[in-house]
């Protein structure tokens, strides 16, 4: 009865914990209360030299604590310019590709004055039209080539989905369950194809855009199919291209020496590319190629990753595009190249790793890879050994290939 307020409820007795909280002389509300304040009435005072030290020590506290918001600040504006500074040369870039070397396209290209522009990064805006131009259209392929071959395409799903097995006589010699694998193989590639921008996947915005193109390019080179590694490629054209010219640009850019070697899987072609690899590898960091050959740690191993998707699974994307900007510039000599430059950035890393880890770190780069170390580490790598460039080279390498073969019976089969 003696807990029950005046309206006749009961009400609840105090906890011992709000009995100790009436007897404090104050609350602390921070740790600087705690610092400054005196101590309650009910406990002993703080000694002088205990009282000051506390004092001294909030006072270098808020000193710390101006510094670090200080050099954030500072952090802060410079980040701001450097944006600003990028947006001014991004900006400038643009004019120049737009108003001078595009329009002037054939004679200006190759000048030193774009070349370096080209090193420096295309500016997203005018990339796709650069990329057009740089890969050439060799094959001819037009707009109208391509709704044909994606209406071939439309209808072999129908005809798979329905259950039917009519081959028409230009694909002879592939068969429907080749055919319907291939188709497959692309559905489920495109799901993993860039995840986590979430725009190539089912109900992505791009989705049937990058389905197109595909199936087009296994009705348009059936020879060649659809192979792992070929819908990454698709989606960056996408990405900088309308539906019909990323096709035109895929179909050619699939069909240079280089891509058609890996993407038919003509096994001795690609030896020898990796065999010229292995050329410039020693020369340019012979510590590590060394370290490699010791720990058999042959160039397919992580090569061939590399070359099937130009990067572009491997890189972070923006660093990707920037490979693909050189690359269409130089064409396949980049590709190792910028192998050669990736080794080099982490020459001493992997200098101290086993086959294992080696191989586990080249298959799965760092995600955060900062594109001026990289483009740093390339600019240093020379790609000539003995007075021989990459083309040079190459080219001894498959002559002796030939030449093995011819010599070789067993070979020849």
């Amino acid at each position: 009865m003696e807990y029950e307020d005046k309206a006749g409820r009961p009400s609840r007795p105090p906890s011992p914990r709000q009995n100790v909280r009436k007897n404090l002389d104050f609350e602390p509300l921070s740790t600087t209360a705690l610092i400054l304040e005196d101590r309650p009435a009910n406990l002993p005072a703080k000694p002088a030299e205990e009282a000051q030290k506390h004092r001294q020590q909030y006072e270098e506290m808020v000193v710390q604590a101006k510094k670090r918001e200080l050099k954030e600040a500072q952090r802060r504006k410079k980040q701001l310019e450097e944006r600003c500074k990028v947006e001014e040369s991004i900006g400038n870039a643009v004019l120049t590709w737009n108003n001078e070397i595009l329009p002037n396209w054939e004679t200006m290209w190759c000048s030193r004055k774009v070349r370096d522009l080209w090193w420096q990064g295309i500016p997203p805006s005018v990339r796709g039209k650069v990329w057009s131009l740089a890969i050439g259209n060799e094959l001819n392929i037009t707009h109208e080539l391509f709704d044909i071959c994606l209406a071939r395409a439309k209808e072999r799903w129908r005809s798979l989905s329905s259950g039917g097995s009519d081959v028409e006589s230009e694909d002879a010699g592939f068969s429907a369950a080749d055919k319907e694998a291939s188709l497959e193989l692309i559905k489920l590639d495109i799901s993993r194809t860039f995840p986590n921008l979430c725009i190539f996947q089912q109900g992505g915005p791009y989705h049937d855009m990058l389905h197109s193109i595909l199936g087009a390019y296994t009705c348009y080179r059936p020879d060649v199919g659809y192979v792992q590694g070929m819908s990454f490629i698709a989606a960056v054209l996408i990405l900088n291209l309308d539906t019909a010219d990323a096709f035109i640009a895929f179909s050619n850019l699939l069909n240079k020496p280089c891509q058609m070697a890996f993407f038919r899987v003509d096994h001795g072609l690609m030896l020898t590319y990796f065999a010229a690899f292995e050329v410039f590898f020693e020369e340019n960091l012979p510590k590590l190629f060394a370290h490699f050959k010791k720990n058999n740690l042959t160039p397919d191993i992580y090569l061939i990753d590399w070359i099937f998707t130009l990067y572009s699974k491997s890189l972070p994307l923006d660093l990707a595009c920037r490979i693909w900007d050189v690359f269409c510039r130089d064409g396949e000599e980049f590709l190792f190249r910028t192998a050669l430059g990736i080794l080099k950035l982490f020459e001493d890393i992997l200098t101290r790793m086993d086959f294992i880890h080696s191989a586990q770190f080249l298959t799965r780069l760092p995600e955060d890879l900062p594109a001026d170390e990289v483009f740093a580490a390339i600019a240093t790598v020379q790609m000539q050994s003995r007075n021989k460039k990459w083309a040079q080279v190459l080219a001894a390498l498959q002559k002796d290939s030939r030449e093995m073969e011819k010599g070789s019976p067993s070979l020849r089969h």
